[in-house]
């Protein structure tokens, strides 16, 4: 599976999970349709474009288990989250339920919105190892108060690798009408992901990172009730321009101004790839691969993982390093063995996050753990 993919075969690779990394065969036709908008800007990005795009998000939408029309195309999650979160209307007195676990940049923009409209951010905590989904979701949910109108929440998160039970939590917000927000963005290509038995009110995630397309290749879920309550940041020509459509919801979001949007167009090409390649096979033998590495690092550092079953992981695992951990230990792995792995601090802890996906196998974690103990 290496020989598929563009990474350098001299590095290990173990970082699939922050940017993902792109196949030949999808990169080739991310440069095709490069080129033939180069070959014709105007006719294609005028004429031609809007039924591509609407291709692109059929086929997406058919692998989210979803409407295609309901899904807008954004180059990145963090886009997409700031756009809901400029048309939520909340105001003094509101709540935003969350977990400690949410990705920084997106706490961020909740953070700066609710300074500007003061309405309040809380981070619920939830106890670490995690151990039973039950637990999980009492804890969670005892958070709520009569002024949460919102529940955003990740379904994989970044920093600490978990996987969280949103469906029971989307179940409960929607009969106590909190308006529900999940980050997928480490879900798509990585996990089983059926949007529409979901139901959740808004759903982001990443086409580029475990589904393989090029990088800036995201998309937006809105439940079609609130798709006319939803307006862009950016304002551009929307039913005055070329656009045919299918709705308003998707004039008003597509066309934001002159861009490349081939890495939308080779999203097929990207699912194709995955499927092809029996992805939910390789995610049995990744998460096999994960496993394992996740008992070596609790061996080798003597540190407890943050879960206590295996149905909280996928294909990426945090762990917990010890005290006696170099400042530099990312630099070192990079530097002195070509390895490619994260390494950062979460709530005063340091920790390191392996990830595995198509062209990782034992030799890779063998590598890291090597590495690791001649460093220790």
């Amino acid at each position: 599976m290496k020989n598929l993919f563009l990474l350098d075969p001299s590095i290990t690779y173990l970082n699939h999970g922050s940017y993902g990394a792109c196949p030949v065969s999808v990169f080739n036709d991310y440069q095709g349709w490069q080129k033939k908008l180069e070959q014709q800007p105007v006719q294609f990005i005028t004429k031609h474009l809007w039924r591509h795009l609407e291709e692109a998000r059929k086929e997406l939408g058919g692998f989210l288990n979803c409407n295609g029309d309901d899904i807008l195309l954004f180059p990145n999650p963090t886009t997409a989250i700031n756009n809901v979160i400029e048309n939520l209307n909340l105001n003094k007195g509101d709540e935003v339920l969350m977990t400690q676990h949410e990705y920084g940049a997106l706490v961020r923009a909740w953070s700066r919105s609710s300074k500007k409209n003061h309405f309040a951010i809380v981070q619920q905590p939830v106890n670490i190892p995690v151990n039973s989904k039950k637990n999980f979701i009492k804890q969670f949910l005892a958070g709520i108060t009569v002024n949460t109108k919102v529940l955003f929440i990740s379904q994989i998160t970044s920093q600490t690798g978990l996987i969280f039970p949103v469906k029971e939590i989307c179940e409960y917000a929607r009969k106590r009408g909190i308006i529900t927000i999940v980050d997928g963005a480490h879900v798509p290509g990585h996990i089983n992901l059926n949007i529409s038995n979901l139901d959740c009110d808004f759903y982001t995630g990443t086409c580029h990172k475990w589904l393989c397309a090029p990088k800036g290749s995201s998309f937006l879920y809105v439940k079609k009730s609130l798709q006319d309550s939803i307006k862009p940041q950016i304002m551009s020509w929307g039913e005055e321009g070329d656009d045919p459509g299918p709705s308003q919801f998707q004039m008003d979001f597509q066309w934001q101004g002159t861009k490349d949007m081939s890495s939308f167009l080779s999203i097929p090409s990207a699912i194709h790839f995955i499927e092809s390649n029996n992805w939910k096979e390789n995610h049995k033998l990744s998460k096999e691969l994960i496993l394992e590495v996740s008992d070596d690092l609790k061996n080798l550092f003597g540190t407890d993982p943050l879960f206590k079953s295996e149905d909280w992981v996928g294909q990426m695992v945090s762990h917990p390093l010890p005290l006696n951990v170099p400042e530099n230990l990312k630099e070192i792995l990079w530097e002195k063995f070509l390895i490619e792995v994260p390494i950062f601090e979460w709530k005063k802890q340091k920790y390191i996050r392996v990830s595995a996906h198509f062209y990782n196998g034992k030799n890779d974690m063998k590598t890291l753990l090597n590495a690791l103990k001649i460093i220790f």
